[in-house]
């Protein structure tokens, strides 16, 4: 089994940054990528970004790419995503996900998730 475990959601305003953090442990050696993705209320759950699991390959969803960054540090077991020029609709509930497979951009590619942490953009 593999836990993860999200971190360091909250209240910001329009243009400003935040990074969220998520904490992987539990069997992590069978792991291929780890990505986030993130759900508006009344809305699909939407993928945002992936990463492979030696770091070397990124994946964005359209509505973020240029403006977030997924990065991991292998001596935290940690995956994070800076989000820059944050505006209203990139308030959701942002998961973390682990996939045994492949360096997916759907929920069924993904394994394992978190429990998620809110990010509120406000005007």
């Amino acid at each position: 089994q593999v836990q993860l475990v999200e971190s360091g959601g909250g209240l910001v305003t329009v243009g400003d940054s935040l990074r969220v953090s998520c904490v992987v442990s539990g069997r992590r050696c069978g792991l291929i990528a780890l990505g986030w993705f993130r759900q508006a209320p009344g809305k699909e759950r939407e993928f945002v970004a992936a990463v492979s699991r030696s770091g070397a390959t990124t994946s964005y969803g359209d509505s973020v790419k240029g403006r977030f960054t997924i990065s991991k540090d292998n001596a935290k077991n940690t995956v994070y995503l800076q989000m820059n020029n944050l505006n209203l609709e990139d308030t959701a509930f942002y998961y973390c996900a682990a996939s045994n497979r492949i360096i997916g951009t759907t929920v069924a590619q993904y394994d394992y998730w978190g429990r998620g942490t809110q990010v509120t953009v406000s005007a």
